[in-house]
């Protein structure tokens, strides 16, 4: 491995100040994994749920058991597990369209959502079968010095606002994630103005980072996807919905057809994958945030800012870097593609990427196609060029790649 001296020193430093942080990380996945072993065991998880169905697949055991698994472990009323989700937005598109009815009121609570679901809403990023085309109103609360401007919601949820969304994770932004702790906190505000107004998280890179999720907190939806944390590196595809079961039935209606709900849809994929996956995500999601803060310790080091520092709570498995030039930035993701099991000789170019206001450049040789619990980065081709890495199955791989990546930042002229 071609690093250099000085890089090999940090490495050693933000190793050796990483190392009482460690411990918090590896208790929380330890209660994790007790938390999934306790629910596999009480719902009686068996070989005989891991066949795949074909056709209308009524009577699959194994897709309702993941339901069952899945509401048990968030502590909700009801889950909608499945491999038909093609991605974390489609997750929390199917939410939004199948609560929301014309004339109804969005807000969101976290300024402005992240770019692919900035299209399905479609008043900042117009999108043919968006939510303004069907009549939904919207409206955002800016966020207040990095964080959820809390006096500000009771001048936006009003007697129309139906549901508020609450995002978990930073987005493209280098403000902090939430905190379960936070999202209790705002889900409590809301209810004290409007208790009918539906609190909606979008959980995708939260699950498994604390222990316990936002339906304990009070909300009473959430949504994520199957190929970051839960799915642990294995789930091949897919997403999640769980919450308040009348919620999550609509939703269910928007998936399939009214009348059809959840009863159907075949597992096309093996779902022993989904289980495993479930079974490993909290260790996973450990590995992937210790990754995280030793990329805070080396590149802070290097005098970039870095988000969270390595010592700051971590409500998400993402570390942003603002690396200040599209040179550094290209040559970040392509560093670490070079250090990746599958695509390694691959060299990453931004491109017009599905769903995004601007070219986006991704570093992903991972072995699910865009699987970012797995090692992984990806940032918009605009200033101040951060860079947004997660994942890694590993925490080996993990210090691997981020040294590749820092090696080629370091390597430009």
């Amino acid at each position: 491995m071609a690093f250099s001296e000085k890089l090999m020193e940090i490495k050693d430093e933000a190793l050796k100040a990483a190392e009482p942080l460690y411990k918090a990380i590896e208790d929380t996945a330890e209660k994790n994994t007790l938390k999934v072993l306790d629910a596999m065991r009480e719902t009686k998880v068996s070989e005989a749920h891991f066949n795949t169905t074909s056709g209308y697949a009524y009577d699959d055991i194994g897709r309702q058991k993941l339901d069952e698994l899945y509401a048990k472990i968030f502590g909700a009323g009801r889950a909608l597990v499945r491999t038909q989700f093609v991605s974390g937005t489609h997750a929390l598109a199917t939410v939004l369209f199948g609560i929301l009815r014309p004339g109804d009121t969005l807000v969101s609570l976290t300024g402005a959502p992240y770019d692919t679901m900035q299209t399905v809403i479609g008043y900042a990023n117009p999108s043919p079968g968006s939510l303004k085309e069907f009549g939904v109103g919207y409206d955002e609360l800016p966020m207040k010095d990095g964080k959820v401007d809390l006096d500000g919601i009771k001048s936006i949820i009003t007697p129309k606002t139906k549901v508020a969304l609450i995002q978990r994770s930073r987005g493209y932004s280098m403000r902090p994630p939430l905190s379960i702790a936070d999202i209790g906190e705002i889900v409590a505000r809301v209810k004290s103005i409007n208790k009918n107004t539906i609190c909606f998280v979008d959980n995708c890179y939260g699950e498994f980072v604390e222990t316990s999720e936002p339906v304990a907190a009070g909300a009473d939806i959430m949504a994520g996807s199957l190929i970051k944390n839960p799915g642990g590196g294995i789930a091949p595809t897919g997403g999640y919905i769980a919450g308040r079961s009348d919620l999550v039935e609509l939703t269910s209606y928007r998936l399939t057809a009214p009348g059809m709900g959840d009863e159907l849809g075949a597992s096309l994929a093996n779902n022993r994958l989904i289980f495993e996956g479930l079974f490993f995500a909290p260790h996973v999601v450990s590995q992937a945030i210790k990754g995280a803060i030793f990329a805070a310790g080396v590149f802070s080091r290097l005098g970039y800012r870095v988000s969270p520092l390595p010592t700051e709570r971590r409500g998400d498995i993402i570390q942003a870097i603002e690396l200040g030039t599209p040179e550094k930035l290209i040559a970040f993701c392509g560093g670490l593609q070079k250090y990746s099991p599958v695509d390694s000789f691959a060299a990453p170019e931004p491109w017009d990427m599905p769903g995004y206001a601007d070219q986006v450049i991704m570093a992903a040789g991972t072995f699910v196609q865009g699987a970012s619990i797995e090692l992984s980065a990806d940032g918009p081709m605009r200033a101040p060029y951060n860079v947004y890495l997660q994942g890694g199955l590993t925490f080996e791989h993990a210090k691997i790649g981020i040294l590749g990546a820092a090696q080629a930042v370091e390597d430009v002229k």
